[in-house]
């Protein structure tokens, strides 16, 4: 059994295990929500970044730990600004057994050369949302399941509930949001060994010349 404070955030955490394994509460599955929700991150094109670690607090209280997450894809028509139809596309790991409450990680922005620590919250009402039936005529799931986080240049993230079907995804201000680096990391001081004394591939070069940092408003 592991501790880990997270400050300013959580009071104390209690993990076990490890890539995505749970710590389970003893509550019954319930027929009529999904068995699980999920959480990706993505960038803007050509201004990459890399989750690699996190920490999660579903709305049960239960308590998930990822050294193992999904890529943070570059989206390519993420240009400039956010908008609300992309999409990250998934993976195997980033998933909880219900609506994710709390949310803090790790992320190495290669555009800014840096290490990033975010700390989330997600409201009540944002949480509520992820629990009930969407009441729209959906097929396959009437349940808003995945939480959406876009990272951008100078530390800015962003939050969306994606939509179901064809919807386009809802935009949301987390009740708590808090994004440090440098000496400030606490739980990502030393996760991350990243060399970012790498230059930028040719893709990025291209990209970003003539433009303006943080090349779009985020």
């Amino acid at each position: 059994m592991e501790i880990i404070r997270l400050a300013g955030l959580l009071s104390v955490l209690t993990l076990t295990a490890c890539n995505g394994a749970s710590q389970r509460n003893a509550v019954a599955a319930k027929n009529d929500v999904p068995t699980e929700w999920k959480f990706d991150f993505f960038t803007p094109k050509a201004l990459p970044a890399l989750v690699t670690f996190a920490i999660v607090q579903d709305a049960d209280g239960t308590i998930y730990r990822f050294n193992t997450l999904n890529s943070t894809p570059d989206l390519p028509k993420v240009i400039g600004e956010w908008n609300d139809k992309d999409r990250a596309p998934g993976g195997y790991w980033n998933h909880v057994e219900r609506p994710p409450k709390h949310i803090l990680f790790c992320w190495d922005s290669i555009i800014d050369k840096k290490v990033y620590e975010t700390h989330l919250t997600l409201s009540a009402a944002v949480v509520e949302k992820m629990r009930s039936p969407s009441g729209k005529s959906d097929p396959y799931n009437n349940t808003y399941d995945t939480v959406l986080i876009g990272l951008a240049p100078e530390g800015k993230v962003a939050v969306w509930i994606q939509g179901i079907g064809f919807e386009p995804n809802y935009r949301v201000t987390p009740s708590i949001l808090n994004t440090v680096s440098g000496d400030k990391l606490d739980i990502c001081k030393g996760i991350t060994k990243s060399d970012f004394s790498y230059g930028y591939d040719k893709d990025i070069k291209d990209f970003i010349k003539g433009k303006v940092y943080p090349y779009g408003a985020w």
